[in-house]
């Protein structure tokens, strides 16, 4: 290892385990010793990543006061290195952090919180991609169709929330009154997905969230047919079928079919 590296890699401990072995690299004097020097560094790298929270979790923020946000930042940054290039990506595990750490595990409504905040943002972030119209559906035989599987837009993304997370998150959001927080009796479906630069949600019936999920599994419409039949019953399996088919396409969640 050159001296260069050893140097860096004894400043990288500094910053994320607090090694004084960078010491014996600092100079220090009088009036600014070596630990002044280095907490420059350190207190600064500690508040960025602080901060990226906060720009990542703003709702999140928001619900919580500058202390309260700031103390769980804390908590986090002392735990969680920042593994990415990009800061944009820093807090992927706080929705898992908030639901197992003691201090908040009694406050279930922040985990799922930042789980909705975070897949807003992943949705909104991915890759974009042309999707699929109706004209080019109707190109398939009937032949075809049984054995029809579906591919979805990168930005299609599924969650389950206890709370009433969406509704809290656009007022705070939005800056308007709160809805009191309330707790459903089960968990509700929610849809996300983003069409060119606007990201949307909406919460699902049981019946298409489980044929959704299906067909993001890859089943083939026949077997998707066949579960609303088994839903649903016969009589109305096909309209259902062709209803949800067809507002998937509108929402442009589907980019190909095979």
């Amino acid at each position: 290892m050159s001296e260069l590296a050893g140097v860096q890699g004894d400043f990288q401990d500094y910053l994320l385990r607090g090694s004084a072995a960078i010491e014996a690299h600092v100079l220090g004097t009088v009036r600014v010793p070596v630990a002044t020097r280095l907490g420059v560094y350190g207190d600064a790298y500690r508040a960025r990543l602080a901060e990226a929270l906060q720009a990542n979790f703003p709702a999140l923020a928001q619900l919580l006061d500058s202390e309260d946000f700031g103390t769980l930042a804390s908590h986090y940054v002392s735990s969680h290195d920042s593994s990415f290039f990009s800061i944009r990506y820093y807090g992927h595990e706080l929705p898992q952090f908030l639901s197992t750490h003691p201090d908040y595990t009694d406050a279930p409504l922040l985990a799922e919180l930042a789980r909705w905040e975070w897949s807003m943002t992943g949705a909104f972030d991915a890759a974009d991609a042309t999707p699929l119209t109706h004209a080019a559906l109707a190109g398939f035989s009937p032949q075809q169709w049984p054995q029809l599987r579906f591919s979805w837009h990168p930005s299609v993304a599924r969650i389950g929330l206890g709370w009433n997370v969406p509704q809290l998150w656009q007022a705070l959001t939005a800056d308007t009154e709160r809805p009191a927080a309330s707790v459903n009796r089960e968990p509700v479906p929610w849809l996300l997905w983003r069409q060119q630069l606007t990201t949307y949600f909406r919460s699902l019936s049981a019946t298409e969230a489980r044929a959704l999920d299906a067909a993001r599994d890859g089943w083939p419409f026949g077997e998707l047919c066949a579960l609303l039949c088994d839903e649903l019953g016969e009589a109305q399996a096909p309209v259902q079928a062709a209803t949800l088919l067809r507002g998937w396409i509108d929402a442009g969640l589907i980019i190909g079919a095979a």
